[in-house]
């Protein structure tokens, strides 16, 4: 998403630092998207066209380096 050089409030959204709705304006400068807050002057850069990030779990655990794994060894009683 890319705003235009001409500030524009975005409806529905809340200013981060001092929780004002409907305050905070989206802008572009230089092809960098910022927004910033009319009731306290906070201004930071959106980072809209970053790729998501997928949340760590148990589940999607990435696969260890097959040097690092370790193997479970069984021993077997030469004596049977």
């Amino acid at each position: 998403m890319t705003f235009s050089t001409t500030k524009r409030f975005i409806a529905g959204v809340t200013c981060p630092k001092c929780a004002a709705l409907d305050k905070v304006q989206g802008f572009s400068v230089d092809g960098v998207d910022f927004r910033a807050c009319i009731a306290c002057d906070y201004t930071d850069e959106l980072r809209v066209n970053s790729p998501p990030r997928e949340i760590q779990t148990r589940v999607n655990v990435p696969e260890q380096d097959p040097a690092q794994r370790v193997d479970p060894i069984k021993l077997i009683d030469p004596q049977k």
